[in-house]
């Protein structure tokens, strides 16, 4: 039997300047770090030495900064806003990193729609998204924009 999936994520028209959404949080692990590490190649020793980063001001390792993104994205992802109707991940704007994430540190995202722009040729529209990656503390530890070519709705 051949099932047809439903569509889970929101279509192009749907989205609306000043829509909010917030992901669930994700606890950031040793795991996550190394496992990082060894897919990057970012052995750097503030991520992956227990005593060197005992000597840094940060008093601990931290977590890599592109891993916090990554994670940003996956979480992202599980609001289910763009599940099957994303095109593209287009581009990235003003991204910033505030503060180090911890070994420990549980990430949430918050996106709020900024602006939408139809494009018709290329099968739906441009949404871009302020993203907030907060931890358990309410702290803002890395933010910017990122723009997303979303699907237009399917005519009947």
């Amino acid at each position: 039997m051949n099932e047809k999936l439903e569509i889970r994520g929101r279509y192009f028209e749907e989205f609306v300047v000043g829509q909010s959404y917030t992901s669930v949080g994700r606890t950031i692990t040793e795991h996550d770090v190394l496992t990082f590490a060894g897919l990057s190649g970012d052995y750097n020793q503030i991520h992956t030495d227990s005593e060197f980063a005992k000597t840094t001001p940060y008093g601990q390792r931290i977590a890599h900064g592109l891993l916090g993104l990554a994670i940003a994205s996956g979480l992202a992802m599980r609001t289910g806003i763009l599940e099957g109707t994303v095109l593209a991940f287009r581009e990235i704007e003003e991204w910033k990193f505030i503060k180090p994430v911890f070994i420990g540190d549980t990430l949430q995202v918050e996106m709020r729609v900024v602006e939408v722009k139809a494009l018709p040729r290329l099968g739906g529209g441009m949404v871009s998204i302020q993203v907030d990656v907060i931890n358990q503390r309410a702290e803002s530890v890395m933010k910017g924009k990122w723009l997303v070519l979303v699907a237009s709705k399917p005519q009947p």
